[in-house]
């Protein structure tokens, strides 16, 4: 008996394939920056500068390695370093700068400039504040809780001018809601500050609070952490680039998540893309304040550690948006694949404030930049406030030059022409080209965006505005959100942020300060996005765990 035939059947259709990710670490690991920091602080002329004396190392960090110089060939490793130090006993921040190759030769200037304290550093500002008499106690005994809150330091000015360095401590009760203080404790005499309304006048702590739990766990904010990362699907190499993690991240404040040499299908697209600006403005009673971006908190990723600070994770990661929770089981950035695209995400703390910093790659050229808010438990956040991020953009599509802003409104704006004879005369155009250096409010009702073309190559990307990005002159704490979209000419070494640190004022962004009337036709463009986020805890909906804002960065010919 002949054997049946199997039923037929239908066609199925060929498995899409998966994104493939290759990772590999570049520049200096932490053992090598550990090993250098030791060294130039055994140097002769540090340690006769630092001879008898309190001091810590607060931070040791590579600097960028292009030193403001773009170039056809490979990028070197970055080789230049800054330890910072401080010295309690003379009240100054020392630097120490020198190169990875030759420590010995490191060069060491003083500053009476109030670097951001470090974790270590607020441990013994904690360590200061439990021998005290009256706090003391309740500290020891775990009856209050001690935080990092904002701002990290106090200005405690001497008669003669000069600020002794003051670590801000919050302590939270731990049972009930009385007895929330924020104190200062000075470092150089190692006393306590306490104020008359129990905060610092910039500050707040009420008899009760609003953010999610604080975990209290690890963070790090100055460490090694580069990888380069190829994404391939098939044979076909999709997009390749350098991450860096947000505690090597560059800026006077660090800038999140940062991407450089970004390069989609063998093309260049971003030179350098981060978050150099990040600062909120109250309604009343706390703040203003700058915030940093270079303090990582813990997420939750599941993967195998590829790199320093860098995850490579089975599953995609959840931050304190996605749970809930301020608690996780990794610091650093996370890297997974998700669907069709490469997310890169990372979690961020500054004081009560928890970030996220997130890119989102997909196989089809498109790149979504996000960043989320929410916080942790504290007074402050209780009251109405505003977020602003602000992107810097280091667009070279194919090459640095040869790039030229489009802007498109729709209904269409008057735009100049050329009449038949040669006279001028207006016209209306939903597109025009934006030939100097300028700032754009964002204006959704013309449905506004930003087109950068590589004038003699041909290839087009559109940045389109998020639809929760906020416009700077609708905000209610305006003028100080100052704008929406700059775009300017790129700077060899310059204008990587607007230099303001994040132990006071200016608070507000000084990209104003960048557009001065250059040249933008045909040139090296840079823009600066600017997104803003009201939050409100009153009326925020339930189960709400914070907000993301970023806009699309989608692929027009390439």
């Amino acid at each position: 008996m002949a054997p049946s035939k199997a039923p037929a059947q239908p066609d199925q259709p060929a498995p899409r394939p998966n994104l493939q990710l290759q990772i590999q670490p570049f520049g200096p690991d932490q053992a090598a920056l550990d090993a250098v920091a030791a060294t130039v602080l055994r140097l002769p002329s540090v340690r006769q500068q630092l001879r008898d004396t309190r001091h810590r190392l607060l931070s040791m960090v590579l600097l960028d390695g292009d030193a403001g110089v773009k170039s056809d060939q490979p990028p070197q490793p970055p080789d230049r370093f800054r330890a910072t130090v401080y010295d309690y006993t003379h009240n100054r921040a020392l630097y120490i700068d020198g190169r990875m190759g030759s420590p010995n030769r490191a060069r060491l200037t003083e500053s009476g400039a109030q670097p951001l304290p470090s974790r270590e550093e607020f441990g013994d500002a904690v360590a200061i504040l439990a021998r005290d008499p009256n706090l003391g106690p309740a500290l020891r005994e775990k009856r209050l809780t001690p935080y990092p809150p904002m701002p990290p330091l106090i200005q405690a000015v001497t008669p003669i001018g000069r600020a002794e360095r003051t670590i801000a401590v919050g302590l939270w009760p731990t049972r009930g809601q009385q007895g929330h203080e924020i104190v200062g404790v000075n470092m150089v005499r190692q006393t306590v500050i306490r104020f008359e309304n129990r905060a610092p006048a910039t500050s707040m702590a009420g008899t009760s609070g609003c953010g999610l739990p604080n975990a209290g766990q690890s963070t790090v904010s100055s460490a090694a952490g580069q990888v380069w990362v190829t994404v391939k699907l098939g044979t076909t190499t999709l997009w390749r680039f350098l991450a860096v993690r947000p505690a090597a991240s560059s800026g006077t404040n660090g800038s999140g998540v940062e991407l450089r040499y970004l390069d989609y299908k063998g093309k260049r697209l971003l030179y350098r893309a981060h978050v150099p600006i990040l600062n909120v403005k109250y309604v009343d009673t706390c703040g203003p304040y700058r915030d940093w971006q270079n303090e990582e908190g813990m997420l939750q990723a599941t993967g195998s550690d590829v790199a320093p600070g860098f995850r490579l994770c089975s599953a995609p990661a959840k931050t304190i948006l996605d749970t809930g929770s301020d608690s996780g089981n990794f610091l650093g950035t996370a890297i997974y694949v998700d669907g069709m695209e490469v997310v890169l995400v990372c979690e961020m703390e500054a004081g009560w404030y928890r970030y996220v910093s997130e890119w989102r790659l997909h196989a089809d050229g498109t790149v979504r930049p996000r960043f989320g808010f929410t916080a942790v438990t504290s007074s402050c956040v209780c009251k109405v406030h505003h977020h602003h991020a602000y992107w810097r953009l280091d667009f070279d599509l194919r090459t640095p030059g040869n790039n030229l802003v489009r802007e498109y409104n729709d209904p269409s704006i008057l735009a100049p022409g050329v009449g038949g004879a040669g006279a001028a005369i207006v016209v209306p155009s939903n597109w025009h080209d934006k030939l100097f250096e300028i700032q754009r409010p964002r204006s959704p009702s013309m449905h506004r965006k930003w087109r950068v073309v590589n004038t003699a190559t041909g290839e087009a990307y559109d940045v389109i505005p998020g639809p929760d990005d906020g416009v700077a002159t609708a905000s209610p704490d305006w003028p100080f959100p100052r704008g929406d979209v700059w775009i300017v000419r790129w700077k060899p070494g310059a204008e990587l942020d607007d230099g303001s640190v994040a132990v006071g004022p200016p608070y507000e962004a000084g990209i104003d300060g960048f557009v001065n009337g250059e040249s933008i036709k045909n040139q090296d463009i840079v823009m600066w996005y600017g997104a803003h986020f009201t939050h409100d805890v009153a009326s925020e909906p339930p189960g709400s765990h914070g907000h993301v804002v970023g806009p699309t960065l989608k692929l027009v010919k390439w």
